[in-house]
């Protein structure tokens, strides 16, 4: 038996990069899924067929920008109604922009923070309300929360450092009911936002103990772990996975 059969889950921005490989993952641990996407409808498509032609597995493709809350709690709402219940939430939508602080807006403030950190509350606090006795709420953050290598992620940063306060509220808040809330905050990782081949990857790599990128898999594995009854004592922590970026 796989170890995540008959467990519903949703990943939102699940249609590349990260949220590809964990949507993937999930689907091949035994997991139903279901996925967000803003734009890109042909690829999120392409991947659900994609999972349904090697796993088997039908896969839910939700179109909903994580920037309106109601689009978010919409979403959590219809992958109760069409896959009868959600055990698994893993909030991984983000952005990311670089600038330089003086740039920076009220209305650039307003879209990190909506997508970054309020459609994670809001997803979360809407799945909760049907999550059972081992569930799981699992957020993608970054380890800029941690350490903030130079200028032009300040607002990035403070987003990401966010989830920490909430993963551990929330994980005091749910842990009588018996489900699990970490974040994982990966390094650089290999993805077309942040290319291991891109102007600025070898100057990260020069900062890490083991000197080269993470790949998706890397992420997905950690979060499909997180997932799974393997991690039930796991509770209220930030995992840091960044080849020892932040060492």
């Amino acid at each position: 038996m796989k170890h995540l059969e008959n467990k519903v889950a949703l990943v939102t921005g699940g249609s590349r990069g990260m949220g590809a490989a964990i949507v993937r993952q999930l689907a091949e641990a035994g997991a139903k899924v279901a996925f967000t996407y803003v734009r890109s409808a042909e690829k999120a498509h392409q991947l659900a067929a994609e999972i349904l032609n090697t796993t088997g597995q039908t896969v839910l493709a939700l179109a909903a920008d994580s920037a309106s809350d109601t689009a978010v709690t919409a979403a959590v709402k219809e992958v109760v109604g069409t896959l009868g219940g959600i055990d698994i939430l893993v909030n991984n939508a983000g952005i990311y922009e670089r600038k330089p602080l003086e740039e920076q807006t009220a209305a650039d403030y307003d879209e990190m923070m909506d997508i970054n950190v309020k459609a994670v509350f809001m997803a979360s606090v809407t799945a909760i309300k049907y999550m059972k006795e081992g569930g799981r709420i699992i957020s993608i953050g970054s380890n800029m929360a941690d350490r903030v290598t130079g200028p032009g992620g300040t607002l990035y940063a403070m987003s990401k450092s966010a989830l920490i306060g909430l993963t551990k509220g929330l994980a005091r808040e749910l842990g009588p009911k018996g489900i699990t809330v970490n974040l994982v905050q990966p390094g650089p990782t290999d993805t077309d936002m942040n290319p291991a081949i891109g102007a600025h990857a070898d100057k990260l790599r020069s900062m890490m103990a083991l000197p080269h990128y993470g790949t998706v898999t890397d992420i997905a594995s950690l979060v499909t772990f997180l997932a799974g009854p393997q991690s039930g004592f796991i509770t209220g922590t930030s995992l840091t996975i960044d080849g020892g970026f932040n060492a």
